[in-house]
């Protein structure tokens, strides 16, 4: 069928060692999915079952791209995540088969306007303004489990111009890349194409333009942004 208007691009993320991209078809979040970064945002990680929310693949910003800071706001932070890449997908997947789903991994950032989200929170409104807008999510190249297989620990760090701001590690997880795989799986039908941001260690904080972010999964990837 014809379009009244060109239909967009698709979202293509480089992949390491290959000449071809990585479609994307959507972007899933974990919140709180590390035990001191659930007690620095004031909740109990003991109690909480994951939950989710999402990012538009456009949302996206390739690697070697600047951060433009987002207008409406004077507090945003940073929140370095492991990036799960679906090769496969299908709905209830167990979680003994998930990683069988997974075509790699990388490293992005999860940047957030906390002040609009405080007052969000404080309404009881939807977050999609403090975490969906435009570049909120810088992304490294992705990383074939085929590869590097599937980590299940790693320092994940990030620094703001050469400070050490964030540092966990993957095994630090409340809920594991199979769990949250699985979990996903049963509220949504799971596709070749979704990306999955797992969730941030504790330490988030502002960034100012002109600041640079350098972060990383060890054993997975890195990744440079500034802010501008």
């Amino acid at each position: 069928m014809d379009t009244i208007l060109p239909p967009p691009p698709p979202v293509l993320l480089p992949i390491s060692g290959s000449p071809v991209g990585f479609p994307v078809r959507r972007v899933y979040c974990v919140g709180r999915n590390y035990a001191a970064h659930a007690i620095e945002m004031g909740h109990d990680p003991d109690r909480e079952p994951p939950f989710f929310f999402q990012k538009n693949p456009d949302n996206l910003l390739l690697p070697g791209e600047d951060f433009p800071y987002p207008p409406l706001s004077s507090d945003v932070h940073h929140e370095v995540e492991l990036i799960v890449a679906l090769r496969s997908g299908g709905a209830d997947i167990p979680v003994a088969v998930a990683t069988d789903h997974v075509f790699g991994y990388g490293v992005g950032i999860d940047f957030t306007r906390r002040d609009l989200q405080a007052e969000a929170k404080k309404a009881g409104k939807p977050w999609a303004a403090a975490k969906a807008f435009e570049h909120s999510a810088p992304v490294s190249e992705v990383v074939p489990a085929k590869a590097i297989g599937h980590p299940k620990n790693g320092n994940v760090w990030l620094k703001v111009n050469g400070e050490l701001r964030q540092h966990g590690d993957l095994d630090q997880m409340i809920w594991t890349v199979p769990e949250i795989i699985a979990e996903l799986s049963c509220l949504f039908t799971l596709a070749p194409g979704d990306i999955i941001m797992t969730g941030t260690p504790s330490g988030v904080g502002p960034v100012a333009r002109g600041d640079v972010v350098t972060c990383g999964v060890d054993g997975v990837a890195a990744l440079a942004v500034k802010v501008v």
